[in-house]
This record gives structure tokens, C-alpha cells and sequence, in this order.
């Protein structure tokens, strides 16, 4: 693998890390600006939503600069915005770095992709997405669970100070390693073109659908893991691992299945995220099921994800438009996960228990393989499989 596919991944490393460990250190952050758990939570809203905004907007500037240059852009404002966060003596200016941080995540995938996909054989493009995506997978097995050990123990500031350096990293790695090369200019008209083409729009609603029926279950692993099976408070943080080491394995696996079938691999690893779900949702009150579904569950809603991307960054790319569409995508993902979110919430607050959001999961699952069809009999290129 090309060394400048490594820093991509190391790039991909540091967005996970920024994205994801808030989560585990919500309480500290509150404790420090003397907030509440659920304000202290906007940390991870306004980052969504800053990367969702601003996808597109970045990714013109990919369509004007060297992706090269512009992926540099993105690395420097992820720093800047850690930077930041970490010094913040307010909460209201450690917001201003979230947002200023997510910035760059939109652009830097859908543009890093592109480059991705460059550097290898045509055969191998698939893989290559999943290369990238593997930085925020390990992000998830590793970064993460380190990250919530250690906030405690140097403060969670620090935290942000080492994501900072490993963005850093990436930016002399893009600037020594990543190919100059001149791209094809393009209009914003002929970017936006790619956006009147149905299967571009059905696939980004599988973007959004597909990704967030594992996310409405990851989201209530904790209480469905204490409250429902009953495992020790002590014990979340392995499940997390087993979560993430179903990401990777899925990730991996979901690029290499992809290279040989788009749709193939679509249609069966939404199928088989189904079952694993409902089997989840059956099972939570057993402490062999729970830890064997939520494996299942990462590794076959992430295996979607290589073929997804790579499905709208094709049939944007015969439009001549594949910059904005492949960028526009990765906000898709976020709004994905707002969306799974939101409806494990829904099922939970109506009455039906922290184990409903397998079921109401497999809904969404399901919802994003119906559309899926929809796109496998619409397809224009019948070779597409």
C-alpha cells in the first residue's frame, strides 16, 4: 500500500478519535465548565452539524485547487480547532474549536477518497475506501477506550492536545508524501449535476439509512449492556472493543466483497444487519447474545459502507461531478447518525425498553434495503452488479 494511502489512514485515525471520544468524557467536560451532562452533549450536536453544513461548501473548494492542497486545509483546521478546544477557558469558545474542527471531515473523506482511488488499480478502488475508513474503525477498537482510560488520569484537554499532534502528522505527511498532481477543473454547475441523477439520491438515502440502524443500537449499548443484561458497568468498555473490532473486521471486509459486487454486497450485508439486530433486540437479556449481536452488528452495518461510498462516488463520477458528491456523502453519514440516535430514543421513550433499539434498527435496515432494491432495478449500467 502506497505510503500516501498510510496518512490518509492516520488522518481518517485523528477525525475518529475527534469525533467519537467525547462520548466517554461528557462528565469531565461538564465537571469542568460547571455544566450538565446533556448541555456539555451540544459538544457532540454542533460538530455533527458543522460537518453535515459543511461538506459541500469545502468540497468546491476541490473542484478549484489541487486535492493535495486542499486536503492540507482540512488537516490544519482539524489542529486549529483541537488546539482550541484543549486551551478553551470557556465552554462556549471549546464549541467555537468543535465547530471550527468539522470543518475539514466532509472534504477531507469525500476529497481523500478520491485520492485514495488514485493511487491504486481500478479493480482495488473499493478496498482503497475501506483503507481510509479503517483509520476510523481503529479509531473506534483502540482510540476511544485508551482515550476514556486515561481522560481521568491527564485530564481531558490533554486528549485534544494529542489529537492535535497526530493531525499535525498527517499535514507533514500530506505535504512530503501525497502526489502534487493537477485535477480537472469543474463548475459548480456541472458538481450539481450529479445530484439530478436518482441513483446518486437513492444511494445517499441508503447513506443515510444504512449506517444509522447500527447506530440507533450503538448508541444505547451502555444501558442495554447494564440495565438489560445485566453486565457490570466495568464490563462496557469491552464491549465497546468487541463493537469496534466488528467495524474494522467489517470494514475490511465490506471493501474487498465490494471490488467484486456493488449491489451483492449491499444487499447482503443489509440483510444480514437485520438479523443481527433482531437477534440483539431478542436477546439483550442474555450476557452471551448481547456481546456476540454487537460484533455482528458493526461488522456487517459497516461492510455497507465501503460499497455505499463507492456507489455514489461512481455514478456521480460519469456525470463528471464526483468532488461535491463524494463529500456531500460523508454528511449524509452524520445525518445517518443523528438519525439513528433519534429513533432509538423515540422507541426507548415510548415505553419499550433499552433492548428496542434493535428492533427499531432492523427497521431502519430494512427501510435502506428496500430503497437499495429500488436502486439495483433503476440502475442504468446493467453491468453494474
Amino acid at each position: 500500500m502506497p505510503i500516501a494511502l498510510w496518512i490518509l489512514v492516520l488522518g481518517s485515525f485523528g477525525i475518529g478519535m475527534g469525533e467519537f471520544v467525547i462520548a466517554g468524557i461528557l462528565p469531565q467536560i461538564a465537571s469542568t465548565f460547571q455544566i450538565g451532562v446533556p448541555a456539555a452533549g451540544y459538544m457532540v450536536t454542533l460538530y455533527a452539524l458543522g460537518v453535515f453544513v459543511s461538506a459541500p461548501l469545502m468540497a468546491m473548494l476541490g473542484t478549484r485547487f489541487r486535492h493535495k492542497y486542499v486536503l492540507i486545509v482540512c488537516m490544519t483546521l482539524f489542529v486549529i480547532g483541537n488546539i482550541i478546544t484543549a486551551l478553551a477557558p470557556t465552554f462556549a469558545i471549546a464549541l467555537i474549536g468543535r465547530v471550527i474542527a468539522s470543518l475539514n471531515q466532509g472534504a477531507f473523506f469525500g476529497i481523500g477518497f478520491l485520492v485514495a482511488m488514485s493511487l491504486v488499480s481500478e479493480s482495488k478502488q473499493a478496498s482503497a475506501i475501506a483503507y481510509v475508513f479503517s483509520g476510523l474503525t481503529a479509531a473506534n477498537l483502540v482510540g476511544i477506550p485508551v482515550a476514556t482510560w486515561l481522560s481521568p488520569i491527564i485530564g481531558w484537554q490533554r486528549l485534544f492536545y494529542v489529537m492535535s499532534v497526530i493531525g499535525l502528522l498527517c499535514v507533514i505527511g500530506l505535504i512530503v508524501y501525497l502526489p502534487s498532481k493537477e485535477v480537472e477543473r469543474s463548475s459548480i454547475r456541472s458538481e450539481l449535476k450529479a445530484f439530478t441523477d436518482p441513483q446518486v439520491m437513492l444511494a445517499m438515502v441508503v447513506t443515510v439509512l444504512g449506517p444509522s440502524a447500527f447506530i440507533d443500537a450503538v448508541t444505547y449499548i451502555s444501558p442495554v449492556s447494564v440495565n438489560v443484561a445485566h453486565f457490570s458497568q466495568s464490563m462496557v468498555p469491552l464491549i465497546m472493543v468487541i463493537f469496534g473490532l466488528g467495524l474494522m473486521i467489517g470494514n475490511l471486509l465490506g471493501g474487498r466483497l465490494a471490488d467484486k459486487s456493488l449491489f451483492g454486497t449491499l444487499f447482503s450485508t443489509l440483510i444480514l444487519q437485520i438479523v443481527a439486530l433482531l437477534a440483539l433486540w431478542l436477546g439483550a437479556s442474555s450476557q452471551i447474545i448481547v456481546p456476540i449481536a454487537i460484533f455482528f452488528v458493526a461488522l456487517f452495518g459497516f461492510a455497507g459502507t465501503p460499497p455505499i461510498q463507492k456507489l455514489v462516488m461512481d455514478r456521480a463520477n460519469a456525470a463528471g461531478a464526483s468532488v461535491l458528491a463524494a463529500s456531500v456523502n460523508i454528511g449524509m453519514f452524520n445525518l445517518g447518525n443523528a438519525l439513528g440516535a433519534w429513533a432509538g430514543g423515540i422507541s426507548i421513550s415510548a415505553g419499550f425498553g433499552y433492548a428496542s433499539s434493535g428492533w427499531s434498527g432492523a427497521m431502519l435496515a430494512l427501510a435502506a434495503l428496500l430503497v437499495t432494491f429500488v436502486a439495483f432495478k433503476t440502475r442504468g449500467n446493467p453491468t453494474q452488479s
